[in-house]
C-alpha cells in the first residue's frame, strides 16, 4: 500500500478522511441510483403504467444479483481492510482472488436459474397478463445477460474502496452510470421499435455494467505492480479462517439483502391485489425513497474499510470517532430528505409519469414512506459497523430481525387492518422497532468488548 493509502486509515482528520473515502462512493451510489430511475423514467415517457410496473416487478431479483456481490465483496473487502490493518498482505492476494471466483462462479448459477425458471419467477413476483411480457424482457437483459459483470463490477468496485482507492472505485460505477443514462434514450427510441422499450432500456443497462466492469479490469491490471490486490491462481486458497470469514460477514450480507428484496416483493403482491395503477405508483416511490437510502449507504460504505482498518489495528478511539462522525452525517441528510419529500412528492412524481391517477396514489405514499428514512439510515448503519467488525452473526441477527420479526409481518398486519395505506405506513413502524433493538445490540456488544482494544 501507498503512504497515501495508510494515511487514510491512520493518519488524516477524521472529516477529511470520511470525505476522501465517502464521498466518491456517495457519488457511485447516486449515479447507480438515476441510472436505476432513468429507466423508470424514460419508460414513464410512455405514459403506460403497465411498463412501469414490469420494470418495478424485476427490481427485487435485481437487488438479489446485487446481494451476490455482498456476499463476495461485502465478505472478502471488510477482511481485507482488517488484513491491511494487520500488516498481511500475501493473506490479502489470497482473499481477493477468492472472493472474485466466488462471486463469478454464484452469478453465473442464478442467471441461468432465472433463464430457466422465468415464468413461475415472473408469477411468484405478482406478473399479471399486461405486465409478464415486460417484466420478461427486462431481466434476460439486465439478470441473464448482465449478471456476471454487474456482480464483478460490485466487488471490484468494493476491493478498491477496502484497499483504500475510494476514487477509482466511485469513478467505475459513476461511469458505468452515466454511460448507462445516456444509452437508454438511444436504445429505447431509436434503436429498438415502437413497443420494445423494455428491452431497449434493458440492453443499455447491460451494455454499461459491461463497460464499467471492463473499467475496473483494466485499472486493476495497470495498478498490479503497486497494488496488494493481484489475481492468484485458484489453487492458491485463503487460510481457512479466512474463508470462514468471508461467509462469516458476506452470507449476512446477502441474506439482509434478499431479505430485503423479499420485503419489496411482498409490498409488490400485497400492492398488485389494489390494481396495476397502485403497482406503478409504489414502483416509483420505491426507487425514489431510495435517494436518502443510497447517501446513507455511501456514507456507510465510506466508513466500512476505516473502521474495519482501526478495529484490527486496535486504534479504538479512531475507531469510534469515525463511526460518530459518518452516523451523524448520515443522520442529517436524511432529516434534509425527508423534509424534501414532504414538500415537493407531488412534482417528483410527475418527473417519471404524467397519469394522473398514478401520480395522485405515488404523492401520498411517498410522503409517508420517507418518514421512515432516518430510521432506514440508522438500521443498516448498525448492520454495517457489524460486518466493519467481522462479526456477521451479530449482522445476521439483525438483518433477520428487521425483516422477518418486523418489516414483513407488519406488512401483512398493517394490509388487514387498514388495507393500501397500511402496507405503506409499514415501513414506519417496523423500523421504530428495529433502531431500538440495533442501539441495543450494540451498546451491550461494545460494553462487552471494550477491553478487547488497545486505546491510543
Amino acid at each position: 500500500m501507498s503512504y497515501k493509502n495508510t494515511a487514510v486509515f491512520e493518519d488524516m482528520p477524521v472529516s477529511k478522511a470520511v470525505y476522501t473515502m465517502a464521498i466518491p462512493t456517495i457519488i457511485g451510489q447516486l449515479i447507480v441510483l438515476v441510472y436505476n430511475m432513468a429507466d423508470t423514467f424514460f419508460i414513464g415517457r410512455t405514459n403506460d403504467p403497465y411498463m412501469v410496473a414490469g420494470v418495478s416487478l424485476i427490481l427485487p431479483i435485481f437487488n438479489i444479483l446485487i446481494s451476490i456481490a455482498g456476499l463476495a465483496g461485502v465478505g472478502g473487502g471488510t477482511l481485507v481492510s482488517r488484513l491491511l490493518g494487520k500488516k498481511d498482505t500475501d493473506e490479502v492476494k489470497k482473499v481477493y482472488s477468492f472472493s472474485i471466483y466466488l462471486g463469478v462462479s454464484v452469478a453465473a448459477i442464478f442467471s441461468v436459474i432465472v433463464l430457466l425458471f422465468e415464468k413461475p419467477l415472473m408469477l411468484l413476483l405478482g406478473a399479471g397478463d399486461q405486465t409478464y411480457t415486460y417484466a420478461s424482457e427486462y431481466a434476460f437483459c439486465v439478470i441473464v445477460l448482465g449478471g456476471i459483470p454487474t456482480v464483478l463490477s460490485n466487488i471490484l468496485s468494493t476491493h478498491l474502496r477496502s484497499a483504500g482507492e475510494s476514487g477509482k472505485a466511485g469513478f467505475g460505477i459513476t461511469m458505468g452510470g452515466i454511460i448507462n443514462i445516456a444509452l437508454d434514450p438511444l436504445f429505447m427510441f431509436v434503436l429498438f421499435p415502437a413497443g420494445k422499450e423494455i428491452m431497449g432500456a434493458g440492453m443499455a443497462t447491460c451494455l454499461s455494467n459491461c463497460i464499467s466492469c471492463g473499467y475496473f479490469i483494466a485499472v486493476l491490471i495497470r495498478m498490479r505492480q503497486d497494488s496488494v490486490l493481484r489475481l492468484c491462481p485458484p489453487s492458491r486458497l485463503p487460510r481457512r479462517e479466512s474463508i470462514a470469514s468471508i461467509f462469516c460477514v458476506g452470507l449476512p450480507s446477502a441474506i439482509a439483502t434478499f431479505l430485503f428484496d423479499m420485503d419489496y416483493i411482498v409490498i409488490d403482491r400485497l400492492m398488485a391485489n389494489y390494481g396495476d395503477v397502485a403497482l406503478a405508483a409504489v414502483g416509483i416511490v420505491l426507487k425514489v425513497e431510495r435517494l436518502p437510502l443510497n447517501v446513507g449507504i455511501g456514507i456507510c460504505q465510506g466508513m466500512m474499510p476505516i473502521v474495519a482498518y482501526n478495529y484490527s489495528s486496535k486504534n479504538l478511539r479512531r475507531m469510534n470517532e469515525v463511526k460518530n462522525y459518518s452516523c451523524m452525517l448520515g443522520i442529517i441528510f436524511a432529516i434534509i430528505s425527508v423534509t424534501l419529500y414532504e414538500i415537493f412528492a407531488g412534482q417528483i412524481m410527475n418527473i417519471f409519469i404524467n397519469d394522473a391517477q398514478t401520480v395522485a396514489l405515488g404523492t401520498g405514499f411517498l410522503r409517508v414512506r420517507c418518514l421512515a428514512t432516518p430510521l432506514m439510515f440508522l438500521s443498516f448503519f448498525h448492520v454495517y459497523l457489524f460486518n466493519s467488525f467481522g462479526k456477521g452473526g451479530y449482522a445476521l441477527f439483525l438483518g433477520v430481525m428487521r425483516w422477518l420479526a418486523f418489516n414483513i409481518p407488519m406488512l401483512f398486519l398493517l394490509d388487514l387492518l387498514i388495507g393500501m395505506n397500511g402496507i405503506v405506513w409499514s415501513q414506519f413502524a417496523a423500523d421504530i422497532l428495529t433502531v431500538l433493538l440495533s442501539v441495543t445490540v450494540y451498546k451491550l456488544f461494545e460494553k462487552r468488548t471494550d477491553l478487547c482494544y488497545v486505546k491510543r
